[in-house]
């Protein structure tokens, strides 16, 4: 930057050090990016024999001279005004007609997605390939810094934060009058959606990234088919403990199950841990047994103490605090289930009231006997009392961490459809209602009025559906009117009234 000139007021000194830190922030940034490409990729390609392939060269420095080229263009712009900027004094609409490229947005998503792959690839080579390790080793040693290959390439996942943060401190250093204000909001809202945005493609990438391993792992045919769909998503995975119950509603046994809740199917699968020897070292993966899949508009969740065994309850469950209760994951003895719980307080609640009959009639004596009067009845209302609510508080404390689901099994020979019971144990009261308010979310998502007839076109013209949008939970009126003749009037912004 030029010297400072005299005169200046204190919020302009403020403004140009902030650009001075925004200019050496870039320049740092860059020289990252170059060290990357000169200190790392060109080496790894040159040298003979070949410590990467080309393929994991290609994935381990995926779109790094794209975003480097995007900086370039950002450098010159920046650099542009920083030569003017005592008659200017402005930065925000460089930043906004530097970062509202698609192709920016394009770049660092690609990158981000392909970051836990480019570090995988970087950590298995190096402990298969010590000659790697070491090529790794050297070039941190030579450098100033010492700054690790990783450290470096954490640069591009770090880089918008930084710029918030610096335009955060530009903006409250810039007057309300000033004309660099209105830039700035606009350059911090662009940055701003632009994290939003590579936070909402990573996601996706990672939600697309578990499907394929569950599909792997599941190694059924159908359920790749399944799982391949390219509007079908993982909303949530979870351990819980199915629980078998007999008859008379005590626990016989209990199973490890792994729910997959995916955004239009639910699957219940077994894990089976195995071992596999590779290159003098064990590694260890997981296996899934599937056990049913189900769609999950017809999965109902079960909720006792309704007239009807699912009532509004079982849409919109009441709050339950997150106290850490956790579930016995095997039991050793029986357990009376919920079921039979509420059938044993209704048989107390039987008792109580024939017990109250039997003290009007105790009453009702002429003659005085012993152990038939008041106080004994009084004993047996007040005994009965406290097993009432003891059982209360069973059935409270099963039903906090307790997931009855009722889902569609096969049709039966007539055609009628069937239905059958899963009950779920969670490991605390807040994973049963996160994983009902998912449910209940998704199941919503999924009705007719929430399925979106229009898609949003990106600047690359392809077609991205968008994921995240108001859910229609129901109609109602705003205003009922009270005559069945009623005037609407409307205000245009063209100044006229339109009356329906």
């Amino acid at each position: 930057m030029t010297p400072m000139p005299d005169g200046l007021s204190q919020q302009q000194v403020v403004r140009r050090y902030i650009l001075g830190a925004v200019v050496d922030s870039e320049k740092n940034y860059m020289d990252a990016l170059k060290r990357i490409l000169e200190q790392y990729e060109k080496p790894l390609s040159e040298m003979e024999p070949k410590l990467l392939s080309e393929r994991k060269l290609k994935m381990v420095f995926y779109r790094i001279k794209e975003i480097l080229q995007c900086h370039s263009m950002f450098q010159i712009a920046l650099a542009s005004r920083v030569s003017e900027w005592d008659s200017v004094e402005m930065i925000g609409d460089v930043f906004v007609a530097s970062f509202s490229k698609s192709m920016v947005l394009d770049a660092y998503s690609e990158y981000v997605n392909n970051f836990s792959t480019a570090v995988g690839i970087l950590k298995k080579t190096c402990a298969t390939k010590p000659a790697f390790l070491e090529f790794l080793k050297l070039c941190q040693e030579s450098s100033p810094d010492r700054i690790t290959l990783y450290g470096l390439m954490m640069k591009p996942i770090q880089r918008f934060p930084q710029f918030i943060l610096l335009l955060q401190d530009m903006l409250k250093n810039t007057t309300k009058g000033h004309p660099d204000r209105l830039p700035l909001q606009m350059a911090l809202t662009e940055l701003e959606m632009l994290a939003e945005k590579l936070n909402e493609r990573k996601k996706d990438a990672d939600q697309r990234c578990e499907i394929k391993q569950i599909a792997k792992a599941m190694n059924e045919r159908y359920l790749n088919k399944l799982l391949s769909s390219g509007n079908r998503y993982l909303i949530r995975t979870d351990d819980m403990l199915e629980t078998v119950y007999s008859d008379r509603g005590e626990i016989v046994k209990t199973k490890e199950r792994r729910l997959f809740m995916l955004n239009d199917v639910l699957m219940c699968a077994t894990v089976h841990v195995r071992s596999s020897h590779e290159s003098s070292s064990i590694v260890t993966g997981q296996r899934y047994l599937l056990k049913w899949s189900v769609p999950l508009g017809h999965v109902e969740v079960i909720e006792y103490g309704s007239n009807d065994g699912q009532g509004e309850n079982c849409r919109f469950p009441p709050q339950h605090s997150s106290e850490n209760i956790v579930v016995n994951p095997k039991p050793n003895k029986l357990y009376m289930g919920p079921g039979q719980l509420y059938h044993d307080l209704q048989n107390l609640l039987h008792d109580l009231n024939v017990v109250g009959q039997i003290s009007q009639l105790i009453g009702s004596l002429k003659g005085h006997y012993q152990n038939l009067n008041q106080s004994v009845a009084h004993d047996w209302t007040s005994g009965l009392q406290k097993l009432i609510l003891k059982k209360e508080d069973e059935i409270r404390a099963a039903d906090r961490c307790r997931i009855q689901l009722q889902l569609p099994g096969k049709q039966d020979k007539s055609g009628r459809p069937t239905f059958f019971t899963a009950v779920f144990n969670t490991f605390t009261p807040a994973i049963k209602q996160s994983w009902i308010n998912n449910l209940q979310m998704a199941k919503l998502a999924l009705v007719e009025e929430n399925i979106l007839g229009w898609f949003c076109i990106e600047d690359d013209g392809n077609q991205i559906k968008k994921e995240k949008h108001p859910l229609l939970v129901k109609h109602m009126p705003v205003m009922m009117a009270k005559q069945q003749e009623f005037k609407v009037s409307t205000w245009f912004g063209f100044g006229f009234v339109m009356e329906l």
